[in-house]
């Protein structure tokens, strides 16, 4: 296991003050070489975080924790001491922000979790809104051109924004079920409000598996498939898993700020000059989200390049056919 100690934590308080450049060039060497990384003092309420904690801890308990055992306790004997490859060991349900919310329809929430999630859902997306415009600028590209290559097509097009809420018990075979298998994200930017007391979060880097440390009132970031395209490469997203623990129950609230179902993705065309002037490789593909997502859940927990050659296929079978027509 390799040591978390260098893990970049940047203290967003710093943006403001002298100290800029510094916080600046720590977000981009975050981005370009760990894929990860927690901010502090991100402009979220810690009132809140501890508000929407502790309630979802209680609605785990109330609502979610007696069928996951009988879940749990079913798939286990079923195993019979086998390995079970195509299974976490976690308790999920999801809230969809954007374009249309659907925390209403969700059954077992009381009107109290769910104003304090939508409460918390909004400060979340105006982080993600920040960090994205920190990128632009640490990359070269004009303000805001990451936020439009999300929204799509429509002029009142909206990116795709929901929040994964998990639990992921204590499990007495941790040898046999991952908590999560490991994959790397399809989308945008995430944002995870993790358990600050029970660990697991890993990531995979030069090789080895580093803990992701929990830390109290920190989000956790960590990029996507999508950004990968846009910066052709220069941000890469990062395969991560969680391993199961026997001891705690872990809170995890990752929330996936991601581009429009129509919005058309390719590598930013002023960061692809940049590196043709370099003499840089060649470029990623270009694809409309949608496709990429239809692609992406039926090969989740496999490496990443398949599923950007297999569009990269797709795109030069077309320029063939333009071509001959």
């Amino acid at each position: 296991m390799a040591p978390a100690s260098s893990f970049p934590i940047i203290d967003m308080g710093l943006l403001s003050e002298e100290d800029r450049p510094a916080a600046m060039e720590l977000l981009h060497d975050a981005c370009e070489n760990w894929g990860f990384f927690q901010v502090l003092d991100h402009g979220i309420s810690t009132d809140l975080m501890d508000e929407v904690e502790k309630m979802t801890k209680a609605h785990y308990k109330r609502a979610r924790e007696q069928r996951f055992l009988e879940f749990a306790s079913k798939t286990l004997q079923e195993g019979g001491g086998k390995a079970a490859e195509n299974l976490d060991w976690e308790s999920t349900f999801f809230v969809r922000h954007l374009p249309e919310p659907n925390i209403a329809e969700i059954p077992d929430l009381d009107d109290d979790y769910r104003r304090v999630m939508k409460r918390f859902a909004a400060e979340l997306e105006k982080l993600a809104e920040r960090l994205l415009d920190l990128l632009c600028e640490n990359l070269g590209l004009e303000r805001g051109y990451l936020l439009r290559a999300f929204r799509g097509s429509s002029k009142q097009g909206a990116p795709t924004f929901g929040t994964k809420v998990s639990s992921y018990p204590p499990c007495p075979r941790p040898d046999l079920v991952k908590g999560l298998r490991a994959h790397t994200d399809a989308g945008g930017i995430i944002l995870l409000f993790q358990d600050d007391r029970v660990g697991g979060l890993q990531l995979l880097r030069d090789g080895g598996w580093v803990d992701v440390p929990p830390t109290r009132h920190s989000i956790v970031v960590n990029l996507g498939d999508q950004l990968e395209v846009i910066t052709n490469g220069r941000y890469k997203s990062v395969l991560h898993r969680v391993v199961a623990q026997t001891d705690g129950n872990r809170m995890s609230i990752a929330s996936f700020y991601n581009p429009a179902s129509d919005a058309v993705i390719f590598p930013a065309p002023a960061l692809v000059a940049k590196e043709a002037e370099a003499g840089g490789g060649g470029t990623y593909p270009r694809f409309v989200f949608e496709d990429y997502m239809k692609l992406y859940v039926r090969h989740k927990f496999e490496d990443k390049e398949p599923r950007f050659e297999a569009f990269k296929a797709m795109e030069s079978e077309s320029a063939k056919l333009i071509a001959i027509a």
